[in-house]
């Protein structure tokens, strides 16, 4: 059966977050649709944006972030102060459920390093990595498909594990923040991250200065869903402005 046109745009972005580049010949085979089909949609895809148009396919846009691998080495004294302030948010006995990313693993080390006997929830490998450091965090993995460019699993197997657990807060990352609300660069881990906001009863998102004002791919959450944003300078224009109406607190490490 072939796709609509919005599912194959959503299937050639999900693609390109796993994938540096797709060709032509192989996107029209898998979604059983003519090769001039396939360049029409990556024609609208990059008029949008959201994808580079090469000779015989399409890569990422230069906006795409790079892998948490790289991000790591970032921002490393903002995303420091960072986590003091998003972990000082914690309180005891709390289930956490905490996303991927370069700065909510500096949360996470910075959790196991203030607290005891949590419950954490994590599609992380790096954040669980350094919670178990911790012998007193009960540290809950969720299965799903491994994606390497995050260091976590994602996919529907993640979703569904997810949908069992109820927790106390959520430490998420994003790519981008607008107005309209966060946003992330692939569009997979944005799926477990909505999930995680939606089984949290409040939602933190941890994020340094360079999201300001940028928008990705995927947007996961509006600001009437989150609490907080914890950051190292504080917001201005239009996304000061969303916050404050929608009464998300700022803390600026």
């Amino acid at each position: 059966m072939k796709l609509s046109k919005s599912s194959r745009h959503s299937e050639i972005l999900s693609e390109l977050s796993r994938a540096q580049s797709l060709r032509v010949a192989d996107l029209a085979d898998r979604m059983n649709v003519s090769t001039e089909t396939i360049r029409r949609d990556l024609d609208e895809l990059t008029e949008r944006k959201l994808i580079n148009r090469t000779y015989g396919g399409a890569v990422r846009t230069p906006s795409s972030e790079p892998s948490v691998g790289q991000r790591h080495t970032l921002f490393v004294a903002e995303r420091e102060r960072i986590a003091r302030a998003a972990s000082a948010r914690i309180k005891a006995g709390s289930t956490i459920l905490i996303g991927s990313g370069a700065t909510t693993t500096h949360v996470a080390r910075r959790i196991a390093a203030d607290h005891r006997d949590l419950t954490v929830i994590t599609h992380s490998f790096s954040a669980a990595t350094v919670l178990a450091a911790n012998p007193t965090i009960s540290l809950i993995m969720a299965p799903g498909a491994y994606l390497a460019s995050e260091g976590a699993t994602v996919g529907a197997l993640t979703a569904r594990f997810l949908d069992d657990f109820s927790a106390d807060v959520a430490i998420v990352g994003a790519s981008g923040l607008t107005a309209e609300g966060v946003s992330d660069a692939l569009v997979e881990p944005a799926a477990v991250y909505a999930k995680l906001v939606a089984r949290a009863a409040e939602t933190v998102v941890t994020v340094d200065h360079s999201k300001f004002d940028k928008v990705f791919t995927a947007r996961f959450a509006s600001w009437r869903e989150l609490a907080a944003v914890v950051c190292d300078r504080r917001p201005e224009g239009p996304l000061a402005r969303a916050l404050e109406r929608h009464g998300v607190e700022v803390v600026v490490a």
